[in-house]
């Protein structure tokens, strides 16, 4: 494996040449390639059409769609394009899917969700829940491993059990599921898995056919493209499910998921996503298919993070007064993403939000929408975290830089 290279991988994003400015807002939305740009701006100016037709304007923009559908499932590891289903968002995909499930259920059926998630894979699930009288069962947190474990999970398993909403990586700890391990447990209890896997797919490799989920769902704002949802569903539910759809629209798979004129531009800076990550496992590593490229971008990038985090983690600690929610052990940093979060003793989240803000640093206060986890912690919601949120193009001097002020603030 080559050194990291991350000059080239900063030069590629335009975002991060501008001075005075230090994005560590990550988990809320990374920056993007220029690729990624230049494909939407292409895609708008030379592939502008609707779907379907026979001339060559059309015909180009079915490619785009197409070759959309193709890169985020070889992203995912899918068996096939037609499972991956592409949407406004992570939230209204999942209740997109959630409304199909709900018909499937029945008056004291149970539905689990956890409380490590962020509520765009809780408020879904409720909503079903309350609608066909199913009963919804929470699944705790580990105080010490920050993760979901499989004790945890076995004893609100039942019967009665039909679906489980877990995630894949925190949105304010940062800590990573063992997804295999609980999808196992749950398919066991004879129920359907659906996972978030938005935290995690801008860290590391998806691999749905390993996990052994049902459904899995990313936001590729997330991991460097432009903001749309991203759904892998197994096919024969895909095809047994019954979304809701206009009546004139096709009933083969992945359209009769996916409503209206779809987001063409954006497709098409999806696929220059997956490209620059393609790219930059080329970079780093050996070259191969392009799943082994897009693991080796990851193996590195990971790595990368690892140290930076490692230091954040260190750094804050060492401050008077701070509490830092999710691992810090260095020797477990393998368990978790760089999204570090913390509260003081004295000083409001907002208010540290706000002076970085001031000095040019992007960071996010408050709940984070990630309202089980704070509920279990004691954080108050109103207030929340201030959340730190790492990506592979930040730099040490970044975060010797956030520290610093961090520091100042606090001081105060």
């Amino acid at each position: 494996m080559q050194p990291f290279p991350i000059e080239q991988v900063r030069a590629a994003f335009p975002a991060l040449a501008r001075p005075g400015r230090i994005h560590v807002d990550n988990p809320a939305g990374t920056q993007v390639p220029r690729g990624v740009a230049d494909a939407v701006a292409r895609a708008l100016l030379e592939q502008n059409a609707n779907l379907g037709g026979y001339f060559a304007t059309s015909q180009a923009a079915g490619a785009v769609v197409q070759r959309a559908h193709q890169d985020a499932a070889t992203l995912f590891g899918a068996a096939d394009w037609r499972e991956i289903v592409i949407g406004q968002s992570m939230t209204a995909l999942t209740f997109h899917v959630s409304r199909a499930l709900a018909r499937t259920l029945a008056p004291g059926d149970e539905i689990l969700v956890t409380q490590m998630d962020h509520d765009g894979n809780v408020a879904p699930w409720l909503a079903i829940a309350e609608e066909r009288g199913c009963a919804v069962r929470r699944v705790p947190f580990d105080a010490e491993s920050w993760r979901i474990e499989p004790a945890a999970l076995a004893c609100v398993l039942s019967p009665r059990t039909r679906i489980l909403a877990l995630n894949y990586a925190s949105n304010l700890t940062g800590s990573i599921n063992d997804v295999a391990a609980l999808t196992a447990l749950a398919k066991q209890a004879g129920a359907l898995v659906y996972v978030d896997a938005v935290q995690l797919a801008p860290h590391a490799l998806v691999d749905v056919q390993a996990l052994g989920c049902d459904f899995l769902v990313a936001s590729a704002y997330k991991f460097f493209g432009p903001h749309l949802g991203v759904l892998w569903g197994r096919a024969e539910l895909l095809r047994d499910l019954t979304p809701h759809k206009v009546r004139p629209a096709s009933d083969e798979l992945p359209w009769r998921w996916e409503q209206g004129t779809p987001q063409i531009e954006l497709q098409a800076g999806l696929s220059a996503s997956v490209a620059y990550l393609d790219w930059l496992g080329g970079e780093v590593g050996g070259g191969g298919t392009p799943r082994e490229r897009l693991a080796d971008a990851w193996t590195a990038a990971t790595a990368w993070e690892a140290g930076l985090a490692q230091t954040l983690i260190a750094g804050l600690r060492a401050m008077p007064g701070v509490t830092v929610h999710g691992i810090t052990n260095p020797n477990r940093v393998q368990f978790r993403v760089p999204t570090v979060s913390f509260t003081h003793a004295r000083v409001a989240p907002a208010h540290i939000a706000q002076a970085l803000a001031a000095d040019g640093i992007c960071v996010w206060s408050g709940n984070n929408y990630a309202l089980e986890v704070v509920r279990q912690l004691g954080v108050p919601e109103a207030t929340g975290v201030l959340r730190i949120g790492l990506a592979h193009y930040n730099t040490p001097a970044e975060v010797a830089t956030v520290l610093g002020e961090v520091a100042r603030v606090l001081e105060a």
